[in-house]
């Protein structure tokens, strides 16, 4: 699928073309001039409490719901900041990892950092009150988190569209996870059924938001904050942990293929070891484009461990998103090539200069 290249000019990042030239050399697995770096950590949007003083609401829910204090938020978090490398200024309107889920009814249980979607799939029959509507609640503020955006980022940042998580996370999500492992086994058909009515919307919500993005020249990207000039999306699977190889190809394959061949660029997400043991399958996939390698938390750090799953990822011409730590650097471009690499690392911003030139001598 083709792409329209165009230039956006951002005071915040006045060298966006140049960091845009070396992604769009990445997805190729070619280097510019050094591998594009991202600094900032995996998931930094969940693991602090956003807050500005002199703001207060009723509950939870109602912060989440405040499009203005999300953009203010925001907005607050880039003074005095320099987005080095690529990393880019990017508002995206999140109401937490389910929402699509909740586009079709039901409600949403927000948290601190984070937000889940209440099942509401009991019995089979539930399914049928499950509908997309555009004028639900949860949709109609992902539009005004949108516009009110928008409205505001000219020279400033870049607009991004929400987490979007179709297919067999929709359905895990509506049924319960737990109950719809038990579902697979017992209840094929239905389940079946399920993941259909979650793939057949997500296309068309996609190219909603994505549609009204492009009017006002904006570039494709999500929470993962990589640009793309065409269709970016970020494929993912998270339930597949919980599923055996040959459960990941009969109940969640099909999906994913379908989801991929409309995109421009796709970035799968391996959310874990218990998705990377599908690996050998999404690698012969050919519209994926690139990995993200999450090596989950714990024991399954550091990353240097996992060597062997990310050289066999670079082996089959994919790009590769890695999050590492910064004391993990230097074995890590021993071990690896630096072509189709792209490092997310969490930086103070006055070592960033320093490792941006220390990844510019990485040669293979």
């Amino acid at each position: 699928m083709s792409e329209t290249i165009c230039s956006i000019e951002l005071e915040t990042k006045p060298d966006f073309d140049q960091c845009m030239q070396r992604l769009l050399a990445w997805y190729e697995q070619e280097i510019i001039d050094r591998p594009p770096i991202r600094f900032s950590a995996h998931n930094a949007e969940y693991t602090a409490v956003s807050t500005l003083r002199g703001r207060s609401w009723p509950n939870l829910e109602a912060k989440w719901m405040d499009a203005e204090f999300q953009l203010e938020f925001f907005i607050a978090s880039m003074a005095h900041r320099r987005f080095l490398a690529e990393t880019f200024p990017v508002y995206w309107p999140n109401l937490g990892p389910e929402i699509f889920s909740a586009l079709f009814g039901g409600e949403l249980i927000f948290q601190e950092v984070t937000s889940y979607y209440r099942p509401s799939v009991m019995q089979w029959s539930d399914a049928d009150r499950l509908q997309l509507d555009k004028e639900n609640r949860y949709f109609k503020k992902l539009e005004e988190m949108t516009q009110l955006a928008l409205s505001l980022c000219q020279g400033k940042f870049i607009v991004g569209y929400t987490d979007l998580h179709g297919g067999v996370d929709c359905a895990a999500a509506w049924r319960d996870p737990q109950q719809f492992c038990v579902d697979l086994l017992d209840s094929p058909q239905e389940a079946k059924a399920l993941i259909a009515k979650a793939a057949v919307e997500f296309q068309g919500v996609y190219d909603h938001f994505h549609a009204l993005l492009k009017r006002h020249n904006q570039p494709s990207v999500t929470w993962m904050g990589i640009p793309s000039f065409g269709k970016m999306h970020i494929p993912s699977c998270d339930f597949a942990a919980l599923l055996s190889t040959k459960q990941f190809d009969e109940f969640c394959l099909p999906i994913l293929l379908d989801e991929v061949t409309h995109m421009t660029h796709n970035i799968f997400h391996v959310d874990g070891k218990g998705v990377a043991k599908n690996l050998p399958r999404l690698l012969e996939i050919p519209q994926i484009n690139g990995i993200q390698y999450v090596q989950g938390v714990g024991d399954d750090q550091p990353i240097m461990q996992w060597i062997r799953d990310l050289k066999m990822i670079q082996q089959a011409g994919k790009s590769l998103v890695v999050d590492i730590a910064l004391d993990e650097l230097e074995p890590f471009m021993e071990a690896m090539k630096p072509e189709g690499i792209l490092l997310c690392l969490s930086a103070e911003e006055e070592l960033q200069p320093q490792i941006i030139q220390r990844v510019a001598r990485w040669r293979a």
